[in-house]
């Protein structure tokens, strides 16, 4: 009986043992799938007026820094104390073997619920927005 309890003691800490004592790779930190950046917008074309309640589409011309550069998203931006709008791109985190970028292009969706005059500005560069007016009626 004692032996037993014994032999039993011994399994039960050689398995404890290996178990706690087993590295976990798992706990190496992942490599993101893509890097987002901040893309410089070129160029924003739409109409110029509309009416309350009604949707307005922009296109929206943005430079990506290679050619695996796609749109992500568009988010808020400031420069100084303006508020406006930037275009942000992703990247893969592989090498890009396409190096010429070629302008890319998104809609841009503005709807008012109130009339007036309204601007709609996009990060141009670090210090600058390009603005676009509408006036909704």
């Amino acid at each position: 009986m004692k032996n037993f309890r014994f032999k039993s003691a011994l399994v039960v800490l050689f398995l404890s043992t290996a178990l706690i004592s087993c590295s976990n790779d798992d706990d190496k930190p992942s490599v993101p799938d893509a890097t987002t950046k901040v893309a410089l917008v070129t160029e924003v074309k739409g109409p110029e007026t509309g009416k309350v309640n009604e949707e307005l589409s922009y296109d929206v011309t943005f430079i990506v820094d290679n050619a695996c550069g796609e749109f992500s998203k568009i988010s808020d931006a400031t420069i100084g104390t303006e508020k406006g709008l930037q275009v942000e791109a992703k990247y893969p985190t592989g090498v890009c073997t396409l190096q010429v970028p070629d302008p890319k292009k998104t809609v841009y969706k503005f709807k008012s619920a109130t009339k007036g005059t309204f601007e709609i500005k996009f990060k141009k560069s670090d210090k600058e927005f390009i603005t676009t007016k509408v006036v909704i009626e």
